[in-house]
């Protein structure tokens, strides 16, 4: 027997004309790489110059109505009062009873009647259905999933390349505005200031059926100063270097705000936000493990869920772990045991296939952030 058919992005005959390695993600059908460089040309693309990726399966989600900002702010963590409309905010669902990480999103404030939710692909339904279940009556939330399209502008050049088919480019980081491109075949497009590579960079969403009319005429104006596409293994070495959590591996049902270190995503002086109780209590104790990263200092690549250990004995975890094509070796984010010491610099060890190597614990961003 075979599977549900993966879902495809608006622009699928494009990766495959491109040559793209596609693979399942999350149930979409999306690329990792393309040919002609593969992950470390187009990692170095987003580091040095810009690069281009279709995000469109991430989720979409709209709320709306008498309360709909002052709802989401009562049930998911950040503290949505403390932006105003046309600003971004990075949040979590979290489970109430367990204070769990049912998914991280980016909430996009229209005004007190609508806030637009960007959840990760595998989670949106989930997300919805927990909304909706305690909406109070006059809210309307809508999955728009396939409603939008998603394309992601990072790097240094990314401003450029929005300026050259006519979109805004100097609004503030964590901000979105709303413009149409001079580009035939597109019409209004919301313009975020947001990303996932920790470069300066932009994510555009365009109606689903306009979206390859942008993509066309955004790797065509970008041709000529190093821009490429980029797949999402480019995304993940990024998000890895930053520290960028990722849900599944990073968060999840199992690993809360407290031990990824996400408590800044938290307003904890909020009255009420799902997993309120069971959170304040783990950060009055203290929790039992916390997320780490790990600068690897000898050979081989650490992988999510190799072993961690400090003189022989066990003391963590490796959650998300790649090859880092800016520091040319491994890095790591891992949950390691709380009650045993750790701190930056300390020197651990890793199983990586039943051969230990070295690496030193840190604070990410493994290197410099340069999101504004």
């Amino acid at each position: 027997m075979t599977g549900p058919a993966l879902l495809r992005s608006p622009l699928h005959d494009r990766h495959v004309a491109l040559g793209a390695r596609l693979a399942d993600f999350s149930g979409w059908q999306m690329p990792i790489e393309y040919s002609g460089g593969g992950v470390v040309a187009e990692h170095t693309a987003v580091r040095e110059a810009a690069g281009i990726f279709d995000v469109s399966h991430l989720g979409k989600a709209r709320l709306h109505g008498d309360g709909a900002a002052d709802y989401v702010n009562a049930s998911l963590t950040a503290d949505l009062a403390r932006i105003g409309p046309g600003k971004a905010q990075y949040t979590m669902c979290c489970d109430d009873a367990s204070g769990g990480v049912v998914d991280d999103m980016i909430a996009y404030l229209h005004g007190p009647y609508e806030v637009l939710l960007v959840p990760n692909a595998a989670n949106t339904t989930e997300v919805v259905r927990r909304l909706q279940a305690a909406a109070p009556a006059g809210i309307e939330i809508t999955n728009l999933h396939r409603y939008y399209g998603v394309i992601a502008v990072q790097g240094p050049e990314s401003a450029l390349v929005l300026d050259r088919v006519g979109l805004p480019v100097d609004h503030d980081y964590m901000s979105f505005t709303t413009s149409t491109p001079d580009i035939d075949g597109v019409s209004e497009t919301v313009v975020c200031r947001t990303g996932y590579t920790g470069e300066r960079g932009y994510e555009l969403l365009p109606a689903w059926e306009e979206t390859g009319a942008l993509w066309d005429a955004l790797l065509a104006v970008g041709a000529g100063f190093g821009v490429r596409p980029c797949g999402l293994g480019a995304r993940d070495t990024l998000r890895t270097e930053m520290g960028y959590p990722l849900h599944g591996h990073d968060l999840s049902l199992d690993i809360t705000p407290v031990q990824a270190r996400a408590g800044w995503a938290v307003g904890w002086k909020k009255p009420a936000f799902w997993g309120r109780e069971a959170l304040l209590a783990e950060r009055g104790v203290g929790p039992a493990r916390l997320l780490w990263g790990l600068d690897v200092t000898g050979r081989g690549i650490p992988r999510p869920g190799m072993s961690v250990t400090s003189s022989g004995t066990a003391i963590g975890t490796v959650t998300s772990g790649t090859f880092s094509p800016t520091l040319r070796r491994g890095i790591a984010l891992a949950l390691l045991a709380a009650d045993v010491g750790i701190a930056a610099g300390t020197e651990v060890e890793l199983d990586i296939r039943g051969r230990v190597t070295t690496a030193t614990v840190v604070k990410p961003p493994f290197v410099a952030m340069h999101v504004r």
